[in-house]
């Protein structure tokens, strides 16, 4: 079995718990030991649900799904060098958000929940009201205003209430928390389960590489859903000796909301207080994330680092996957000007691993 625990005093939680974090404010993390070993994937359905034996499920029978995962690992040229590209735009709502809402939904079908509440800069929102949709759960999704109206009009679509809030995405983060206290919130930065359908991720990952570790992995951090995610996945992994080792963990920001890489640069444990500037990577522009020490403890333990990319190198990267056949939201496009900037002084023979984060359909018209 499994239970929640208290990132800041310890106090643990049981699995069926509602609670989305403990009295005393602190975060709550998923304790769980896998038992997952490659041999039992091979004759197994190409989705996620694949690595059942790690996944923490408390209700086989409620699991919600669309077929989702084993996105193609393809290789995308960047120049003289080249890089491995996890497809995950192509997921059923069109971001790898999918991973997270796939077991974070199950679970709240087991429960027997009836309604939940999200906050979001709009992914992470398309995919909990999808995967709702499907299990016949009630949802409202609160988003920033500034929202990318295709987000919206795709959340609206799944039939979720959509709560418009003015001002920023810290904003709409505490507008939601309201509604938390008598709804059950279904976070995708504060509900551990989410964090335990992202990591699949990494399974996928050392899977198609033959069941071997990239070297590095680059990787968006926002609210650090899929880094984090990622990080728990090449842990499992390594700890059931499937990988020798974990792969440093490249994290990338945009320059005009960077909390995260000033944080490693200068070695605060915490993010710093910035001043948050407009980005077109809305997806990653995160001047608050509720997990970021998490995210700067795990970056460290990886030794890796951050890159922050300019608003031109994302539009040029942007264009650059366009031009070989990958249209990109521009969140995903930050990701992969970190990757090209990466590669520039990267080894030759190093492997590295990325992603397309979100499909550029997301971001049409915007």
């Amino acid at each position: 079995m499994f239970h929640l625990t208290c990132s800041t005093c310890a106090k643990e939680f049981p699995a069926d718990t509602t609670a989305w974090r403990c009295q005393c404010g602190g975060l709550l993390d998923l304790t769980f030991e896998p038992g997952f070993w490659p041999d039992a994937v091979s004759d197994r359905a190409p989705d996620l649900w694949r690595y059942r034996e790690a996944l923490p499920v408390l209700d086989e029978t409620a699991i919600v799904s669309f077929g989702e995962g084993y996105t193609p690992l393809l290789p995308v040229s960047f120049g003289r060098r080249s890089a491995w590209i996890k497809q995950d735009h192509l997921f059923q709502t069109g971001s790898y958000k999918d991973r997270g809402a796939a077991l974070l939904i199950s679970h709240a079908r087991a429960l027997g929940i009836k309604k939940v509440v999200e906050d979001s800069s709009g992914n992470a929102g398309c995919a909990v009201a999808a995967y709702c949709a499907r299990a016949g759960i009630a949802c409202d999704i609160y988003v920033p205003e500034s929202t990318s109206p295709a987000k919206l009009e795709q959340i609206a679509a799944y039939g979720a209430g959509l709560i418009r809030i003015p001002g920023s995405r810290e904003d709409t983060a505490r507008a939601v928390m309201a509604a938390a206290e008598n709804t059950f919130y279904a976070s995708h930065t504060w509900n551990p389960f989410f964090f335990h359908g992202t990591k699949t991720w990494a399974y996928e990952v050392c899977e198609q590489l033959g069941w071997k570790a990239p070297d590095s992995v680059v990787l968006p951090a926002g609210n650090g859903t899929l880094l984090l995610g990622a990080a728990i996945g090449f842990k499992e992994l390594t700890a059931a000796k499937i990988i020798s080792r974990p792969p440093a963990i490249i994290a990338v920001q945009a320059e005009a909301c960077q909390p995260l890489t000033r944080a490693f640069e200068t070695g605060s444990q915490q993010p710093v207080k910035i001043e948050k500037r407009d980005t077109r990577a809305e997806g990653i522009a995160i001047a608050e994330p509720a997990r970021g020490w998490q995210i700067l403890a795990a970056v460290r333990a990886s030794g890796g680092g951050f890159i922050s990319v300019t608003e031109s190198e994302i539009r040029t990267a942007q264009q650059r996957m366009a031009s070989q056949g990958y249209f990109i939201e521009p969140t995903a496009a930050a990701v992969i000007a970190g990757l090209a900037r990466y590669l520039s002084t990267a080894p030759d023979k190093e492997i590295v691993v990325s992603t397309f984060s979100g499909h550029g359909l997301k971001a049409a018209g915007h």
